[in-house]
């Protein structure tokens, strides 16, 4: 072990809000009996960016003697490879379950008498604030960002937009918005994103939506082709774009 730079976290301050579980592109947060704990010092690359996302202060960075960080076992965390033995499986925010990072599988309908049609969401979790910026999903994806009242409004989702997609859903009204551009930016710098498709809402609010997308795209410095779709309440399509990659 070496004298480095490594996250320490006062448990008087942490809330458990797991705000910074999010903001950690490691995966080396997480929230364990209502506090957030460093699961592993392989995983800390001590440079701080979870500090920020902290809203009680309890994060800083400390010298002190710790194990090296670890890129590759970084890599095989965030691919899923890095759970304990005893089955239990990661968890983001507040230790809740429906926050795990998971791919799903497609839907099977064969055999079912009168079947649903079948579900193509591929990925989980789906809202921005729970997403972190790496994830195995993200490889190579096809990524729909869609507000978040969009999905109610077309009643053919699933087959026409989500099937092959990777979904991220954001409100950009009710929304802390504050950090996503960031995140966003993050997740086109982190991964290799082969196509982004933006589905947002014909009233102005929604707008801001795209504006975000633009601003992250420039921030991360990547070119990937960018389709934005508006949908008006009756989930009719009236407008589609495309705006190449610079």
């Amino acid at each position: 072990m070496a004298v480095r730079n490594i996250i320490h976290i006062d448990e008087e301050k942490c809330d458990g809000c797991g705000l910074c579980v999010t903001g950690c592109a490691e995966g080396a947060l997480q929230v364990i009996d209502g506090k957030a704990r460093l699961i592993s010092e392989v995983y800390c690359d001590g440079l701080g960016a979870c500090l920020g996302e902290c809203p009680t202060g309890a994060l800083t960075i400390v010298q002190r003697e710790a194990e090296e960080f670890d890129e590759k076992a970084v890599e095989a965390h965030l691919a899923g490879e890095g759970h304990t033995d005893s089955g239990q499986t990661d968890q983001l925010a507040c230790g809740c379950p429906s926050s795990q990072v998971r791919e799903l599988p497609l839907a099977q309908t064969d055999g079912r008498k009168d079947p649903a049609p079948a579900s193509a969401l591929r990925n989980w979790p789906v809202q921005l604030h729970l997403t972190p910026t790496k994830a195995p999903f993200f490889k190579e994806a096809d990524l729909l960002i869609a507000a978040t009242c969009s999905g109610f409004a077309l009643t053919d989702l699933h087959r026409q937009f989500l099937s092959g997609r990777t979904l991220i859903i954001a409100c950009p009204k009710l929304d802390d918005v504050s950090p996503y551009e960031s995140k966003v930016a993050e997740i086109f710098r982190q991964n290799d994103i082969r196509s982004l498709t933006v589905l947002y809402l014909t009233v102005p609010c929604c707008f801001g939506l795209v504006h975000l997308i633009r601003q992250a795209l420039k921030k991360s410095g990547k070119s990937i082709p960018l389709r934005l779709v508006k949908v008006d309440v009756n989930g009719d399509i009236v407008e589609e774009s495309v705006e190449q990659a610079a």
